[in-house]
């Protein structure tokens, strides 16, 4: 919510009006300098503007104390600091803090629904910065938002398989929950949100394979100029259920150039609804947008989200550094997870981070069934995850 900024203000004095981390206002503010030239606009996080006509008899403190505001919060958004200006009929705007998620777990989020959902966070809680790191073959959006100041950078993503879009439900509600405890000075997973904040930068890419994610989700239509190509490599069947792949029946976490070579034999060897490596690494532009924000961001460490099984791999032909043990204790600790350094796997996303740039990195596998997981596990899933989340930024 925008407010007008006055002379001599600065982020502490709103910071102690609304009730919001002095920190958390910077952050929505950009550069704006802390001594604001007169009638500027400041953003203030977590808050939504709702309206009131007033009455006759009403005052400013009667007004106040109805919805249970600060006074000066409501003087300084509608601009009147005297009861005398007020009339009846007149439409006064009322600071209401934001106390709920906005997120619908309980409902599949395809891509535009995504979008839709990041246009409502990055508006509410505008510390959080999203930008486009590419496009899928259809020419879909990959977004990125990132959240946090610290040094220590920490990149989750999900939805790298279509049919494990659960992921994206997963960590979009996470992201929602975290901006709502900043914004209201509180913890996460026991933790301080707002410590985690200025400790650590975090990155997520919520939805790699959003074209795969809606072709499960929708169907054949969904594939547009590809709708004939889907319905041959899934055999006719009206079901995509079982796709992983992209829109092109690329495999993208089967694109990353960590002993490729020695994957590809043991896989499809043409375009198929899952496993198929591509023809050579990276041939995939969802894999290249991974593969190029990694080389580019400089993480201390990354985990990637998938189903099934409730357990994680963090190792990779021994390359993992001993920081990696020690998250993956904490990480069981937290989930009940079976932690499991090495898989006979090659040319995943992990296996690549690994193996560049010697960091931790992570798969976990989310819950436990068959693909698709159904949506009446999201709340054990959530609450087995958000713990490992919780640790990739803590520890």
């Amino acid at each position: 919510m925008f407010v007008s900024a006055y002379s001599g203000s600065d982020f502490e004095y709103y910071s102690k009006i609304f009730e919001v981390p002095e920190e958390i206002i910077a952050a929505s503010n950009g550069n704006i300098n802390m001594w604001f030239p007169q009638a500027n606009k400041i953003k203030i996080p977590g808050y939504m503007p709702a309206y009131y006509q007033t009455k006759h008899n009403d005052t400013l403190h009667s007004i106040a104390a109805k919805y249970r505001i600060n006074i000066n919060a409501l003087c300084i958004v509608n601009r009147i600091f005297s009861s005398k200006y007020l009339y009846p009929g007149q439409i006064i705007i009322i600071p209401r803090k934001i106390k709920k998620l906005i997120v619908d777990p309980d409902e599949p989020i395809s891509y535009e629904k995504l979008m839709h959902y990041l246009m409502q966070l990055t508006y509410l809680y505008p510390f959080l910065f999203t930008r486009n790191l590419g496009k899928s073959v259809l020419g879909k959006d990959i977004p990125e938002v990132i959240v946090g100041t610290g040094r220590k950078r920490v990149h989750i993503n999900a939805s790298f398989h279509a049919n494990e879009w659960i992921t994206t439900n997963v960590l979009i509600y996470f992201l929602n929950e975290y901006a709502l405890a900043l914004a209201n000075n509180e913890e996460i997973s026991g933790r301080s949100a707002l410590s985690l904040f200025k400790e650590t930068q975090l990155s997520i890419t919520p939805m790699v394979n959003p074209d795969g994610v809606n072709l499960v989700l929708f169907g054949a239509q969904a594939a547009g100029p590809f709708s004939s190509y889907v319905q041959q490599l899934n055999k006719g069947k009206n079901s995509y259920k079982d796709w992983k792949a992209n829109i092109r029946g690329v495999d993208l976490n089967n694109q990353f150039p960590a002993d490729w070579h020695l994957e590809v034999p043991r896989k499809p060897q043409v375009p198929a609804p899952r496993d198929f490596p591509g023809y050579f690494p990276l041939s995939e532009p969802e894999a290249l947008v991974m593969a190029n924000v990694t080389a580019h961001s400089n993480f201390d460490r990354v985990v990637a989200l998938h189903t099934q099984g409730k357990e994680f791999y963090w190792g990779y032909k021994g390359l993992e550094p001993p920081e990696s043990k020690k998250l993956a204790a904490e990480f069981s600790r937290v989930s009940g997870y079976k932690s499991v350094q090495m898989i006979d796997s090659y040319a995943g996303y992990k296996d690549w981070f690994i193996q560049v740039w010697r960091k931790p990195g992570f798969t976990i596998e989310l819950g436990e069934g068959v693909n698709p997981l159904p949506l009446s596990q999201f709340d054990e899933i959530y609450e087995d995850t958000k713990g490992i989340l919780a640790a990739s930024l803590y520890m």
